[in-house]
């Protein structure tokens, strides 16, 4: 009888993590494409360089305040779209800066690449192997808030080299966050589905920007 019933559970369980991952894998394909199509009217639109911190700062503070009361409704899918779209607008006017670039086209070519290849090569290696990565999610968090803090010192320091390694550590915590998020999905930490979306989308935003502002510094160099 014990048997049974904890044969019925795994079961359930098993279940249940794989509709929170193919359902968070299918909202996070539609919201990329969507703040694709927001970047290319951002761009069409010619938005000034401010357009980025704007669309940043009002996407944050709704991501961060907003969508987890909405997280367990259908209005959360609309507020992830909202985010995402945020997000891809103010991305425009930074697509353009670089695609002015004599090699911007091939920056950026390969900055989508570069994230394509992390993105799916880390959730693949989380997926397959099933490790529990739960134990990255303190030190993470660590070296998420000093390599904010490094950023906003080189805000007024302006070092390209300064620039050069902060982009390179974002890169490096946001693939921890990669393993972090999609190993919490498979071991249950992650039940919902919409919050689960908007944070690996944040890794691929992050990651992607990064990336470029590192091929753009040392395609600079050249």
């Amino acid at each position: 009888m014990n048997q049974n019933y904890s044969t019925v559970t795994r079961t359930s369980s098993v279940l249940s993590t794989n509709k929170v991952l193919r359902n968070t894998y299918m909202l996070l394909a539609a919201t990329l494409l969507f703040s694709g199509l927001t970047a290319a009217l951002s761009m069409v639109m010619n938005m000034p360089p401010m357009t980025y911190l704007i669309s940043v700062i009002s996407a944050m503070v709704i991501a961060m305040f907003v969508l987890p009361r909405f997280a367990n409704s259908a209005a959360g899918i609309g507020i992830v779209f909202l985010v995402t779209g945020l997000l891809g607008f103010g991305l425009g006017p930074i697509l353009s800066t670089y695609a002015a670039l004599p090699n911007g086209s091939n920056i950026i070519t390969m900055s989508l690449a570069g994230t394509g290849v992390i993105f799916l090569g880390l959730s693949a290696y989380a997926l397959v192997t099933q490790k529990d990565f739960s134990f990255l999610g303190g030190f993470l968090m660590v070296g998420f808030l000093l390599v904010l803090l490094a950023a906003l010192a080189n805000i007024f320091l302006q070092i390209p080299t300064m620039s050069l390694a902060i982009s390179a550590v974002v890169i490096m915590i946001m693939s921890g966050f990669i393993l972090y998020d999609t190993s919490r999905i498979v071991h249950g930490g992650e039940t919902n589905y919409i919050l689960a979306t908007i944070g690996l989308y944040m890794t691929i935003f992050n990651i992607f920007v990064n990336l470029l502002q590192i091929l753009g510094i040392m395609g600079n160099d050249d």
